[in-house]
């Protein structure tokens, strides 16, 4: 069975920074795409970070610059670094190794 735990959510000021994890079991992870979504109430699913087989990686607009998406294969684990954190950063974060999802993070950034 293939299982994605994440960590790393919580609360945290504007300005501020978290990083994401996501271990997963049960798969070769180093032949899987995976990247990162977010979603918050009300709005749609967004795709805030990609990471191909080779490394290479993408980010929309609205994240370039202050998230940073790594993996560890030794490890199987895969990171989201965010940094300058924004309120509209606000979002359920869900990682995504192939076709499966973890099980979602509550970020907030607030004061």
């Amino acid at each position: 069975q293939v299982q994605l735990v994440e960590s790393g959510g919580g609360l945290v000021q504007p300005g501020g920074s978290l990083r994401l994890s996501c271990a997963a079991s049960g798969i070769a992870f180093s032949v899987n795409a995976m990247g990162w979504y977010r979603q918050a109430p009300g709005k749609q699913r967004e795709l805030v970070a990609l990471i191909q087989v080779l490394g290479n990686t993408d980010y929309p607009d609205s994240v370039k610059g202050r998230f940073t998406v790594s993996r560890d294969n030794a490890r199987n684990t895969v990171y989201l670094q965010m940094n300058s954190l924004k309120p509209e950063d606000t979002a359920v974060y869900y990682c995504v190794i192939g076709r499966h999802w973890g099980q979602g993070t509550q970020v907030t950034v607030s004061s």
